[in-house]
């Protein structure tokens, strides 16, 4: 795999060149395993449209024969009665066939959309996540697959009627009177030609911004709640209200300006299609054939129920493109999401020779014209624990991010058992890497279930000991019903507590090498000393790469790397650095150290481990 070759996989919201079957369709090729099941949709729906207009056609022959001068004939009228009521019946029928199988095939389309989304956000970088908002995907994956169901489900039979209807009624009313049919369809006409302003680009920009917008809403509602304890605990509820009041002033300018591009045009394509004005159309174009010998009154009366007949599907024609519209753009969206390229798997996958951890030259940045990483050289020998430090944004969290291959370089290369880990097939790099960061998410499911997430079929006692060692078992044992109990449901943990599930999680998979993100960052010092005896007594040939923040971290490290603006300034053992007197020694002094016996912040001699 050539460097080009890496930094095109790692652009992930560009499509590739030849991306899978899921990638660069379009929402007919997307629906177009269905294209039987919609044949069928369809062709119900023309039956029982067309059946409809058998009541209407009745009653019209009904007030001919009523009309007409001489005596009923009895036997003519109960025939037109039956024959209108067996329509009505096969419209009630055929329709209630078409709209089940299209709510059921509806069913069956988001089922697949989400299937789809879920397999490809389960092979895309964990690292293309953190580049995203959680509101932004989670309407992807909810409101965006929920919104093909008009589509699917109502369109097809709207559209059908829409077109069949009118021209149905069209044949039959040109054979009664051609010049009160032109007159019928004046309101049609009317309304079509309003539809062009419906489409043009602002109309277009102005929807684009909507949706937009509520994107934006849906980004800042997830992150405000996700956030609103520590709103309350330090009494920001202010600041933290902004971005949210933000988002939805910027909502409402959008949706105001949406509204009033529309109303003028929607106004007047409802005024046409209103039955008041087609009846007063209607009216006045018969009233003057009939006034002039033209038309015989009788003739009037399918024009006056038919007339509305033309109108009304031409109606819900508009409502259909809006939701065509609608699921075009939702559609577009989620193939967005599945146009990302997953991580690329190994044709033929290598298993590392131990786990002896090296970084050659790593060069890595988000944009192509920002390097966060600059030629990193390091080694991470089975056994020690190399603590990265240094400022923020210097690219700490980066560089750890590589080792678990949530990110590809961009140059050079992350070596494991002497094997690159693109060379790593993904399920066996997890089992030999493991992972715990400040950002915990647990799954809704019991706690034993989480902290055995990566070793499902731990026993009940593994589980156990591995709380134990990370100080969580006591604190499990008073929830309602202690390790079967549901996070989110009748187990609420705070943050330190879903951390050391996390590091129990860690501690259970004994994964051979070990990432840590100030994995104890939210504990308390009694539970961080358990969590480090524990990770100490586990340590072994173990390779431990941690982000230190705390000094007590830095002074447990075998290694300590300085990181500066994406650079390793500094290297060593924590004592050998500090007797330089250098950038980590600064460093140092900078933070209050709770090292006991430590002066100044600075540890003396063998008090440094």
């Amino acid at each position: 795999m050539t460097t080009t070759d890496l930094a095109q996989a790692r652009e992930q919201s560009v499509p590739p060149p030849a991306a899978d079957s899921a990638a660069g369709q379009s929402l007919a090729k997307l629906l177009r395993p269905y294209g039987w099941s919609f044949a069928g949709v369809v062709i119900l729906q023309v039956i029982g449209a067309v059946a409809g207009l058998a009541p209407l056609l009745a009653v019209v022959e009904l007030g001919r024969a009523l009309l007409s001068p001489g005596p009923i004939d009895h036997g003519h009228v109960w025939t037109v009665v039956i024959a209108g009521a067996a329509g009505l019946f096969v419209r009630l029928l055929f329709a209630a066939a078409s709209s089940g199988i299209g709510h059921v095939l509806d069913g069956q389309v988001q089922l697949t959309f989400r299937r789809q989304l879920a397999a490809r956000l389960g092979r895309v970088p964990i690292g293309w996540f953190s580049r995203r908002r959680t509101g932004e995907l989670a309407k992807v994956v909810g409101e965006d697959v929920s919104a093909v169901h008009p589509f699917i489900a109502h369109t097809p039979g709207e559209l059908v009627a829409a077109f069949v209807v009118p021209l149905v009624s069209l044949i039959y009313l040109f054979t009664i009177d051609w010049r009160l049919t032109l007159i019928t369809l004046i309101p049609v006409v009317l309304a079509v030609a309003l539809v062009p302003l419906m489409m043009t680009p602002a109309r277009t920009r102005e929807q684009k911004e909507f949706d937009a917008a509520m994107g934006r809403i849906a980004s800042s509602a997830v992150e405000f709640v996700q956030g609103i304890s520590v709103v309350k605990a330090f009494g920001g509820s202010g600041r933290a209200h902004r971005k949210f009041l933000t988002a939805t002033d910027d909502f409402v300018g959008t949706f105001f300006r949406w509204v009033r591009g529309m109303s003028v045009v929607a106004a007047g394509m409802q005024l046409a299609l209103a039955p008041p004005f087609v009846l007063l159309v209607v009216l006045i174009g018969g009233a003057a054939l009939i006034a002039s010998g033209g038309m015989a009154p009788a003739d009037l009366l399918p024009f006056l129920l038919l007339g509305l007949g033309l109108t009304a599907p031409v109606a819900a024609l508009g409502h259909g493109f809006d939701d065509m519209q609608a699921a075009r753009r939702a559609v577009g969206r989620i193939r967005d999401v599945l146009q990302v390229r997953p991580l690329p798997e190994p044709a033929r996958p290598v298993a590392p020779q131990g786990h002896r951890v090296e970084l050659r030259d790593v060069r890595f940045g988000y944009k192509a014209d920002h390097e966060v990483l600059r030629g990193i050289d390091l080694v991470l020998e089975p056994g020690t624990v190399t603590a990265v430090v240094g400022p923020s944004g210097s690219g700490k969290s980066t560089l750890v991010q590589l080792l678990p291959r949530f990110f590809d370089p961009t140059h050079g290369s992350v070596v494991l058992g002497g094997v690159d880990l693109r060379e790593i097939g993904s399920q066996e790099l997890y089992r030999m890497v493991s992972f715990v960061f400040q950002d915990v998410r647990l799954l809704r499911a019991s706690v034993a279930d989480n902290i055995a997430l990566a070793v499902p079929h731990a026993s009940l006692d593994d589980v156990v000991r591995a709380a134990r060692l990370a100080n969580i078992h006591d604190r499990i044992l008073e929830l309602p019903r202690g390790y079967e109990s549901v996070i989110g449901e009748d187990a609420g943990l705070s943050g330190g507590e879903a951390q050391r599930i996390s590091i129990a999680r860690a501690l259970l998979a004994a994964a051979p090498v070990l990432v840590l993100d100030e994995a104890t960052a939210f504990v308390d010092p009694q539970t961080e000393q358990a969590v480090r005896r524990a990770l100490a007594t586990l340590e072994g040939d173990r390779t431990i790469l941690v982000i230190a923040h705390r000094l007590e971290t830095v002074a447990d490290a075998d290694t300590v790397v300085m990181l500066e603006n994406g650079s390793i300034v500094e290297r060593g053992r924590p004592a050998e650095l500090l007797a330089q007197n250098g950038k980590f020694a600064a460093f140092w002094r900078s933070h209050p150290s709770a090292i006991t016996g430590t002066h100044g912040g600075v540890p003396q001699g063998d008090e440094l481990r």
